[in-house]
């Protein structure tokens, strides 16, 4: 019974010491490739959460400050460098900025906003009128089908107001005829054909496609990507620019293609029977027109349908054909 008192008793008073966690059981590594924080282990974590005491906190801080710092390495970014631009781009996780020759940052979302306050200022408030009508509806006169280019904005080169023109813009501007089923495009034109009742359909094409080059650069060696999955849809304006101008250079060629894939457009648009009814009825026109940015010409043209045929072996015939430069 004695000694059942005395181990009691020594229980109790170690029980009552103060728990302290030795500073030497704690292990501290620095890892040159971590750059945000050391790792820090300690066998008896569990027993230092629960009863260290400020003595001990003290002596962990001082052990750290007398380990050497770590320096914060930046972020790392994605640097995006053009022989033709006169900047660097940086993209960040967070945010997109622009760096300049001089090392200076420039938010470009910050050009965006004065652009927008300026359209604000000088468009919207000054035609006022003309946007509270768009609030109800639009009916827009012309659907317009351009390439993806950032070269090429028609509401810029054509001077398109908001709400007047309904458009789409993929690579090359092709249209593919009906019968390769589903696309983004012919969704768009059922929609501006049938829903808006546009009047008119103008399909832009332009200098330097790069769209076009892809498709007359093409070789039927199986090599396939998303680009040339969808430009040949411009396969027949291929055959014919080759068959036509084979004597030529591929850049002459090229130039050729591009205008022979918009009227191939023409009459894939004819393929469509709510597009060919409209059009036979005279309550749509479809227009075809070629921008060259390298000397800032517009040619236009438009589709004769009496003299067209969408069908197999089709045939073109284009009147009102003008040029502005």
């Amino acid at each position: 019974m004695a000694w059942l008192i005395r181990s009691k008793a020594r229980l109790l008073v170690s029980a009552t010491r103060p728990l302290r966690a030795p500073v030497d059981s704690f292990h501290c590594s620095h890892f040159s490739d971590l750059t945000d924080h050391s790792v820090c282990s300690s066998p008896r974590k569990w027993l230092r959460s629960k009863a260290m005491r400020l003595n001990d906190v003290d002596d962990t801080q001082s052990r750290s400050s007398s380990s050497p710092q770590i320096n914060r390495r930046p972020p790392v970014s994605q640097l995006e460098v053009s022989s033709n631009s006169l900047a660097l781009h940086e993209f960040t996780g967070s945010e997109v900025q622009n760096v300049n020759n001089s090392g200076v940052r420039v938010d470009l979302f910050d050009e965006l906003k004065q652009r927008f306050l300026s359209f604000k200022r000088h468009k919207y408030l000054e035609e006022l009128e003309h946007f509270q009508t768009l609030k109800e509806a639009q009916s827009p006169k012309f659907m317009v089908i351009a390439c993806a280019d950032s070269r090429v904005c028609p509401s810029t080169i054509l001077g398109f107001r908001p709400g007047e023109a309904f458009m789409i813009r993929n690579v090359a501007n092709l249209v593919p005829p009906f019968e390769n089923g589903l696309s983004e495009t012919n969704a768009a034109l059922e929609f501006a054909v049938k829903t808006l009742e546009v009047e008119n359909i103008l399909i832009i094409g332009h200098s330097c496609c790069g769209g076009i080059q892809t498709l007359m650069s093409m070789r039927d060696d199986g090599d396939s990507s998303f680009i040339k999955s969808w430009v040949t849809t411009g396969k027949v304006a291929k055959s014919r620019t080759e068959a036509a101008a084979n004597h030529l250079s591929f850049d002459q060629q090229c130039r050729l293609c591009e205008k022979e894939s918009i009227n191939r457009s023409l009459l894939n648009l004819l393929t469509y029977s709510w597009i060919e009814d409209k059009v036979r009825e005279g309550l749509l026109f479809v227009h075809g027109g070629y921008y060259d940015f390298l000397n800032c010409s517009f040619e236009k043209w438009t589709l004769d349908f009496k003299g067209s045929s969408g069908e197999e072996g089709a045939r073109l015939l284009v009147k009102d054909q003008e040029l502005w430069c």
